[in-house]
């Protein structure tokens, strides 16, 4: 009778623990553990259909969360593989270091600012500081990043960065072309209306081969018009990778977080005016927006739409595409909602394994994962801080 009744009470809370109610809340308990990794299950077409061939693209996610206890901010991180050894090529998103340690120069430079009038040597375009940053952001302009990089070197981009602590990382290349020459061309800089100087050229360190996984990539690429039957060498490449993106824009949004010989050494006005041209889009600053609509450089959550983006979102960030690689860094605000959160992903759609052909899957699979990633997490965020 003992045994009967003990059975019977055991089988009673076996019953209550798989009740409907307890599994439902089981499974919403681990869902939102990870909500990164809930996302990255889902049946949504524009998740499922990457994860689906995770192999063939290189998938990296960094998902940060913000929370705020008075004056401090703290992050909470949620990684999908996310490795710093894996190589991807970061295309534009290096155009942002650039920017950033360019701005730390000005910083230095007393006869030097934002508007001050200057052209590269050989270089037919006139311009200013101010308009070259605001055109990597707009519309990721790689002359205007070519500039910068001629103003200030390699090597003095990637001193400035390992200083405070945003590594490991290396700026060469200039974008959009093949140009791998270690010395800079000079400045011919407006200090006023009547006076120009220059600054002379300076000769860089030439970069040694990356040694990392995945730095040959596909079965062949173009050189020209012929068509090579071996995997594409990124070796002398730039080198980005999420870890460093994401802890590059930390210290931009939230620089008071970090200790002072990890900030970047720029004024509040250099600051305010490089969070401006990273959010604003390119109609704000006089861009057609049938050529350059509001997405035209913000992947997340907008990517795939050519609607205009509320004025309650703020984008911050920097993509980048090329050969195949799609890569957004992005803090993304909703203003009237109170929800704030980064980003940082990367993925690659190839799928013939050819480089430099430019048959990429850029519209059909890479921007609508992106979008909806970014949907997905803003739709957690919203729930989360309600």
């Amino acid at each position: 009778m003992f045994k009967k009744g003990l059975f019977i009470v055991l089988s009673l809370l076996i019953s209550v623990s798989c009740s409907p109610q307890k599994q439902e809340q089981k499974q919403e308990q681990q869902q939102t553990s990870d909500p990164l990794e809930a996302i990255l299950t889902s049946n949504t077409p524009q998740i499922k259909r990457v994860m689906d061939s995770l192999d063939q693209h290189e998938v990296q996610i960094r998902y940060t969360q913000i929370n705020r206890t008075g004056d401090e901010v703290h992050f909470t991180d949620f990684d999908f593989q996310v490795d710093s050894g894996n190589y991807f090529y970061p295309a534009s998103t290096a155009k942002l270091p650039t920017a950033v340690v360019a701005l730390t120069r000005l910083n230095q430079m007393d006869s030097l600012s934002l508007n001050t009038r200057f052209y590269v040597e050989g270089d037919s375009i006139e311009t200013t500081f101010s308009e070259v940053i605001s055109q990597i952001f707009a519309v990721s302009d790689n002359d205007a990043n070519n500039r910068l990089i001629e103003f200030l070197g390699q090597d003095t981009i990637n001193t400035v960065l390992g200083r405070t602590g945003v590594a490991p990382i290396r700026i060469w290349q200039r974008l959009g072309n093949d140009d791998d020459n270690a010395t800079t061309k000079p400045l011919i800089i407006y200090e006023n209306d009547s006076t120009v100087r220059m600054l002379s050229k300076k000769i860089n360190t030439y970069p040694k081969p990356l040694e990392l996984k995945n730095i040959k990539k596909g079965k062949g690429f173009y050189e020209e018009d012929s068509l090579m039957t071996e995997a594409f060498d990124f070796s002398l490449k730039n080198y980005y990778p999420i870890e460093t993106q994401d802890a590059l824009l930390k210290r931009i949004i939230f620089p008071e977080t970090f200790a002072e010989t990890e900030r970047f050494n720029m004024s509040e006005e250099q600051r305010n005016f490089l969070l401006s041209t990273m959010y604003t889009v390119p109609r704000k600053i006089g861009y057609d927006p049938k050529e350059y609509n509001d997405s035209y450089c913000k992947f997340f959550i907008y990517g795939d739409t050519k609607k205009n983006i509320p004025e309650n979102i703020k984008i911050y960030n920097k993509v980048g595409v090329a050969y195949g690689t799609l890569t957004d860094c992005a803090y993304i605000k909703d203003t009237e909602n109170n929800v704030e959160f980064m980003i940082t992903a990367t993925l690659l759609v190839n799928k013939n394994g050819i480089f430099n052909d430019d048959t990429y899957e850029y519209e059909e699979v890479g921007i609508p994962f992106l979008a909806e990633l970014g949907r997905q997490l803003y739709a957690y965020e919203l729930k989360r801080k309600q």
